[in-house]
């Protein structure tokens, strides 16, 4: 029978918001927990009186073992690896000097490599080839996890594994839905930071919710043909991970990247946006990142490349929403 027990001893390496709240959904659903902590500053404030400034008015417990030794923090039995996409396989490189073999990395960036076009379970992969990749992704905002609010996210990995971490990470507030499609999880997870900044740029323009409600729409429509393209499953894609996703990120006001798009749409520069100590907007080195693996597959995407054009600079922002909207009349 496969070993459906849960796994101890989780470690979170990456104690940002989103890490430091999925540090807290472990020690929810019992596991002992370590959260890594790479700023000394941030370890300092965690160990003196459980505060991080990344996530403000949120206490971290004492059972929470916060630590800046990622040789001590990778003996744990499952790895949370919360950082960038753009980083991981730097991160991942140097993590494997301290893994024992068969530690499952359960990857929680959303995002594509800018430079070489990877998913991030193909970066991870790349970086740790005898690892064992599991992917965690949904629609969940930090603040909502850390506060114990009701959240649904999908863990995809092989089927045993998938289903060990899903017992590790349940509880009453966090419900995680198992999956074996790692290439649809990952895509939904980084394409739906590229239409947030999208529906953004609508909100900032004003054009109105018909104009958001159906650039959502033609939003999914290219993220299913290039799901299909790349070997992702629909209905993985139609769940939380792909739409469940897509909907929370590009229509609320709490996300990085359709605030980012608002702010753009409403005349401030990328540069502004992206300066140091802004928050980080995944979708702005994700987009020519997605485009780029679009068109070495021959698959169009006329709203990623839109924002991809516009987030470098070449499409005017008045330009970008003529572009799409002079487009060939076609059936959907």
């Amino acid at each position: 029978m496969p070993n459906t027990s849960p796994i101890e001893h989780i470690a979170v390496l990456g104690a940002g918001a989103w890490g430091s709240a999925l540090a807290l959904a472990a020690l929810a659903a019992g596991r002992q927990t370590t959260l890594w902590v790479r700023e000394a500053d941030v370890l300092a404030s965690i160990q003196r009186g459980g505060e991080n400034r990344f996530l403000p008015g949120v206490a971290l417990p004492k059972e929470l073992r916060a630590t800046g030794d990622l040789a001590q923090a990778a003996k744990a039995d499952a790895l949370l690896l919360v950082v960038p996409a753009q980083v991981l396989h730097g991160f991942a490189q140097g993590l494997a000097a301290h893994l024992r073999p068969q530690t499952p990395l359960v990857i929680c960036a959303k995002g594509i490599e800018k430079a070489s076009g990877k998913l991030v379970n193909e970066t991870l992969c790349e970086a740790v080839p005898d690892c064992a990749p599991a992917i965690l992704s949904g629609p969940s905002f930090a603040r909502d996890v850390a506060r114990g609010l009701p959240t649904a996210v999908t863990i995809a990995a092989e089927p045993g594994l998938a289903a060990r971490l899903q017992t590790s990470l349940s509880s009453l507030a966090f419900r995680p839905y198992a999956s074996d499609d790692v290439v649809g999880v990952a895509l939904g997870g980084a394409a739906k930071n590229v239409y947030a900044i999208a529906c953004g740029v609508v909100e900032g323009l004003g054009l109105g919710e018909n104009a958001r409600a159906a650039l959502l729409a033609r939003s999914f429509a290219e993220l299913s043909r290039l799901g299909e393209a790349i070997g992702a499953r629909r209905e993985t894609l139609m769940g939380l991970s792909g739409l469940g996703d897509l909907v929370l990120t590009a229509t609320s006001k709490s996300s990085r990247n359709f605030s980012f798009g608002a702010e753009l749409g409403g005349g401030k520069s990328v540069a502004d946006l992206s300066a140091p100590g802004k928050p980080l907007a995944e979708g702005v080195d994700t987009a020519p990142a997605l485009v780029k693996r679009a068109r070495a597959l021959g698959v169009e995407l006329p709203i990623a490349e839109a924002m991809a054009d516009l987030l470098s600079g070449t499409l005017p922002l008045g330009e970008a929403v003529m572009r799409l909207m002079s487009r060939k009349l076609k059936a959907e």
